[in-house]
């Protein structure tokens, strides 16, 4: 009976020390509040957790990778503000803050050849890769005065308002357990446009690092974004990517190839092909239900 008694206390203890560290403190009200009041949801919201998902459940899957363009309409909340504001920063500036200063988020190097979160980057590492240096520059030689050296200089910063892309992995799949077409965002890499050591562009893009997008969904979940019509009912990142409220198109479909759709299609016929794909995946949900 005291063993019994002794367990039962132990286990409420263990309750209540759970609860107590799980719980989040609400930001204190600032002495001059930018508002008619102290805005606490965004603050203290937490990443919906999700479904428990069985291999065993998985009945059919399918990798792609997209491609999100921030010069769209519908993606401004993810590029704007360009300059952070009070209660607003852009996604890129949330990923910078979380991975330089926080060190809540990790980053992942070879972005254009790996995407399997392979080679993890440090803060020197990541700080150089935000960095552009004009290798252009000379300046006069100490050693010997007259003549001029290469001395390369930092140029300019990589900010927000220079990403203007990013590339998404996420999977497809088909839960059995629940009868849906589910899908999860498995990483997220901003892109920025490559230009030439004169400054002008090439007409294609740099990806930067990959990111862990589950590892990211706790930051995103307490950073507001704009939506119209009322200031009160705002979004967060998280609920961008959560709710699909954002523009995307395909760039690659897992296959055996291994290969993008560029590879293989160009201009209308690439764009058609990304149609394709993604037609091909609401016909597959479709087709298993009778009407």
């Amino acid at each position: 009976m005291k063993t019994v008694k002794f367990f039962l206390v132990v286990f409420v203890f263990a309750l209540a020390g759970t609860s107590y560290a799980q719980e989040i403190v609400a930001p204190k009200a600032p002495k001059y509040p930018d508002g008619v009041y102290t805005k606490e949801n965004t603050r203290t919201r937490r990443a919906i957790p999700y479904t428990h998902l069985r291999e065993a459940d998985v009945m059919w899957s399918k990798r792609i990778w997209r491609v999100i363009d921030l010069r769209e309409k519908i993606n401004h909340p993810l590029y704007y503000p360009a300059t952070p504001i009070l209660d607003r920063k852009s996604l890129f500036d949330v990923i910078k803050d979380a991975a330089l200063k926080d060190g809540t988020i990790t980053c992942f190097d070879q972005a254009a050849l790996d995407d399997e979160f392979r080679y993890e980057m440090t803060k020197s590492e990541i700080e150089k890769k935000l960095v552009h240096w004009d290798s252009t520059a000379q300046a006069e030689d100490p050693n010997n005065p007259g003549m001029m050296i290469s001395a390369p200089v930092k140029d300019i910063d990589i900010t927000s308002d220079k990403v203007w892309k990013y590339w998404i992995k996420e999977d497809w799949f088909f839960d059995k357990q629940r009868s849906v077409l589910d899908v999860r965002i498995i990483g997220l890499c901003p892109l920025i446009e490559k230009r030439t050591e004169t400054g002008e562009s090439t007409g294609s893009d740099q990806a930067l690092f990959w990111i862990y997008f589950p590892e990211a969904r706790p930051i995103f979940a307490n950073q507001e974004v704009y939506m119209r019509h009322n200031d009160a009912e705002r979004r967060t990142l998280e609920d961008i990517f959560w709710k699909r409220m954002f523009s995307s198109y395909v760039r690659k479909e897992s296959n055996v190839y291994d290969r993008v759709i560029l590879e293989y299609k160009q201009g209308l016929d690439a764009l058609l092909e990304s149609d394709r794909i993604k037609d091909d995946i609401f016909k597959w949900e479709h087709d298993l239900f009778h009407f």
